[in-house]
């Protein structure tokens, strides 16, 4: 018996000396690159942090600058994600229900949403604008509407303000910086279809939106640009006119040059939509809703009709793998909504603060003001997203967040990039069998973009 003891504690020895030798050697090879990323000229004014865990121990592999807050841009939207897992839970789903109310000849529709960010989104078919519009369209004719005269959005504890702290004014009117309201609808997006002129420094003309407008007008100010040069051209919110002006460039000899924007009402776009089409069926309905922000009394009203969510594995992967800025604010509203009354972001960020609080993170590593990361003014640490990464490893909910992480320079890893922020956070398995979970976040570099994430990418490479 003491023999066989003796052998096992050998072996333990010998794998534990095996694997303090295998941690030695990645290390070195990570302090090595690490030193020459540091030392490279595009850091001259830059700082950047790398914290890289055993993913299956939590041993420590190479820590730099960890517990330092940096903004994590879009690499934040997995504390997001894992915290909408947490609160939420993985079966939570959204709901949009209808109802109508006869008095006399009066009919009214009264919408009650829950800040679903996917109702009218094409990733799905059952989302799909017109899979919406088509399905609630039946349940009317069922109930026998002939003429709705007034359509009521129920707006209860959803404040007004569906832009967060610290969003750019050159970012908020375009596609990716569309706030979160209690109605979404088509991820509150819409698309400009430009035509360029034949010479450089030509104006450039609207051609068309996708879909028509409702209340709301765009002017161009761009110019025509070289060929080549790309998409330059920025939408910006009108401040006290309907009218938002397009600045910037497109190429020249561009006859249909599509741009996105966003909208600044999913509400009244979605009643403008549904008005289209019911008039088709000679069912008449004003063009636009009323925003009701206290309690609508619901005495009279027969509920008729319930738009279901996809389940949150599915927001969470379209939320990750087209880093979609508007699902990470709609969550944090929700995760204050849910329980609190409100939809404040603040709120809703502070309880994720005070959930990881109690699971050893400390507040001052989590400095968010959204919930996507598009602000500037994030300050995370690496030491804590890594945190959150190994947490997300034990739940049953894993699966579904490592599958919405997309695949860059063979590693599944989320990525991020505002004006000077490049970020990587992520899982990856090397050749020989070991696990990782790392965070690589990068503020303040000159140059590119492209050739900076060269050379982080040689960096990671020594976890391969």
């Amino acid at each position: 018996m003491k023999t066989r003891i003796t052998s096992i504690t050998f072996l333990i020895a010998c794998l534990l000396t095996q694997q303090q030798t295998w941690a030695q050697s990645v290390t070195a090879k990570l302090t090595t690159a690490f030193q020459k990323f540091e030392a490279d000229s595009q850091l001259q004014n830059g700082i950047a942090s790398l914290y890289v865990v055993d993913a299956k121990t939590g041993q420590v592999v190479y820590d730099r600058n960890s517990k330092i807050g940096l903004a994590p841009a879009s690499t934040m939207k997995l504390i997001t994600s894992i915290s909408a897992y947490e609160l939420l839970g993985k079966a939570y789903r959204y709901e949009t229900k209808f109802a109508l109310r006869k008095n006399g000849k009066q009919t009214s529709l009264l919408i009650l949403p829950s800040g679903d960010p996917t109702l009218g989104s094409w990733r799905w078919p059952e989302t799909k604008e017109n899979a919406v519009l088509k399905d609630l369209v039946k349940a009317m004719q069922r109930a026998g509407i002939k003429t709705v005269n007034e359509v009521v959005v129920s707006n209860e504890g959803w404040n007004e303000e569906t832009v967060p702290d610290g969003w750019m004014w050159q970012d908020i009117a375009n596609y990716y910086g569309a706030g979160a309201a209690k109605l979404n609808w088509r991820e509150n997006q819409y698309d400009v279809i430009l035509k360029s002129g034949k010479q450089i420094g030509e104006p450039v003309s609207i051609v068309k939106t996708m879909p028509s407008l409702n209340g709301y007008g765009l002017r161009s100010e761009l110019t025509s640009a070289a060929a080549g040069t790309g998409d330059n051209a920025y939408i910006y919110f009108p401040v006290g006119t309907s009218t938002a002006a397009i600045r910037g460039t497109i190429p020249v000899n561009e006859s249909s040059f599509k741009i996105s924007g966003a909208l600044p009402s999913g509400a009244n776009q979605f009643v403008s939509m549904l008005a289209d089409t019911l008039r088709t069926l000679g069912i008449s309905i004003p063009q636009q809703a009323v925003l009701q922000h206290i309690g609508v009394p619901q005495q009279g009203y027969t509920f008729f009709h319930t738009v279901t969510s996809p389940p949150m594995d599915s927001i969470v992967y379209w939320f990750n793998r087209k880093s979609i800025n508007l699902y990470g604010e709609a969550l944090a509203k929700t995760i204050a909504y849910t329980d609190g009354g409100t939809s404040d972001t603040r709120e809703g960020l502070n309880k994720i603060r005070q959930h990881w609080k109690s699971k050893g993170i400390a507040e001052s590593e989590l400095a968010m003001v959204d919930g996507s990361g598009l602000s500037p003014l994030n300050r995370v640490t690496t030491h804590a997203q890594v945190q959150l990464l190994l947490h997300a490893r034990q739940q049953p909910w894993y699966p579904g967040l490592h599958a919405s992480l997309p695949t860059f320079n063979s590693m599944k890893m989320k990525s991020g990039t505002i004006r000077g922020v490049k970020g990587f956070t992520g899982y990856h398995k090397a050749k020989d069998g070991q696990e990782y979970v790392f965070s690589f976040v990068v503020n303040n570099y000159n140059g590119s973009a492209s050739s900076l994430v060269k050379k982080m990418y040689a960096v990671l490479n020594e976890l391969k």
